[in-house]
């Protein structure tokens, strides 16, 4: 059973960060619904289909939030403690520096599982649920990259779909076969394309013209069967930001760009960020503690807080910036998601030796 100060710091800690939470989520739910507004009335899509959506989408900020909840809400809940003098107490009964960043790192290993929970199983199906349920509620379609629809490589072939439904289903589409030396082979045009997990696509009305050296031949099939390693869950690809995705579907739609020579480092450096973003609830716990240890030489606890609000703000402008910069310049992934949270690692322990130092 963990000390009775830990069992302390922990119910402090946890009261603290849900409270933060909570008032973010409202904060951040309310700007998302007014965002929202714009569309309401248009194309049949009424106030409760934007409420829903914001109900939908909150489990990823709730996954975005996290960190910066854990360093506000144990900035609060620490600096109360020092202002009663509790902290100084603990200090004075013997706790040392290392004890205390020990047992704040075991109350936040809470909070990196949350994270994780939240970033791998429950934002990435309600991220996806809640664009399918926009698009099908403002009747629209999946935003295509170019005018003539979406265009992805899929082994020797070229596939063009001119619209990719909410449901996945595919309408236009457009198969351009080559062969091992890049002669075309074929072009197969079909209606319609709906998923089979026994047998892959399912083209209908299907008008394909075969070159066949000298001469074409062009036959009409009422189906064809598309084996293909493009799923419904990597063209769901299109719909959800790589930051939003789980682990396994970023993972698995890397090695489909790699099979097919394309670019992967924006999705690179997406995996590399939810491997670790994670863990930065831990590094917003360390931070937080000089701050505990300052008392009253930074003045209350409302600009403390304050304080808090920014360097958490910080962190997550920086996180994006770099994952920008990562993608802009080509930098080696694991660099460009790691260094945000390094950074503040390294300033929380140079924060902690001029602390202690004093």
């Amino acid at each position: 059973m963990a000390p009775i100060f830990v069992r302390y710091l922990a119910r402090e800690i946890y009261a603290a960060v849900a409270m933060v939470l909570l008032a973010f989520l409202g904060l951040f739910a309310f700007f998302d619904l007014v965002n929202e507004l714009d569309d309401v009335g248009k194309n049949g899509y009424m106030l409760y289909h934007a409420a829903l959506y914001v109900a939908m989408i909150l489990p990823g900020r709730v996954y975005e939030l996290m960190p910066i909840a854990v360093l506000i809400g144990t900035l609060y809940a620490l600096t109360t403690l020092a202002r009663h003098s509790e902290i100084t107490v603990l200090r004075a009964s013997g706790l040392s520096t290392g004890r205390f960043l020990a047992a704040l790192l075991t109350i936040g290993s809470v909070f990196v599982a949350i994270t994780f929970v939240f970033g791998e199983y429950l934002a990435p199906p309600a991220e996806r649920a809640a664009q399918q349920w926009r698009l099908a509620a403002t009747r629209s379609m999946v935003s295509q990259e170019l005018r003539t629809g979406l265009w992805v490589r899929d082994g020797h072939r070229f596939v063009n779909v001119r619209n990719v439904m909410p449901d996945t289903t595919l309408e236009g589409v457009r198969l351009y076969e080559f062969d091992d030396r890049h002669a075309l082979v074929s072009i197969s045009e079909a209606t319609r394309g709906v998923f089979d997990e026994r047998n892959g696509w399912r083209l209908s009305e299907v008008a394909q013209t075969r070159f066949l050296g000298d001469h074409t031949e062009t036959v009409s099939l009422p189906e064809l069967v598309w084996h293909s390693e493009l799923t419904p869950d990597v063209l769901s690809v299109l719909m959800v930001v790589p930051e939003r995705m789980s682990v396994t579907t970023l993972y698995s739609y890397i090695r489909h760009l790699e099979d097919n020579n394309q670019r992967t480092t924006r999705y690179e450096i997406a995996l590399w960020k939810k491997l670790v973003y994670p863990f930065a609830a831990l590094v917003m716990m360390g931070l937080a503690l000089p701050f505990a240890y300052m008392q009253n030489r930074m003045g209350g606890v409302s600009l403390k807080v304050f304080s808090g609000i920014m360097i958490g703000v910080g962190f997550h402008l920086l996180n994006g910036l770099f994952s920008n910069l990562g993608v802009i310049n080509g930098w080696v992934p694991a660099v460009a998601a790691l260094t945000p949270s390094v950074t503040f690692l390294v300033a929380a322990a140079t924060m902690m030796w001029w602390v202690e130092r004093r």
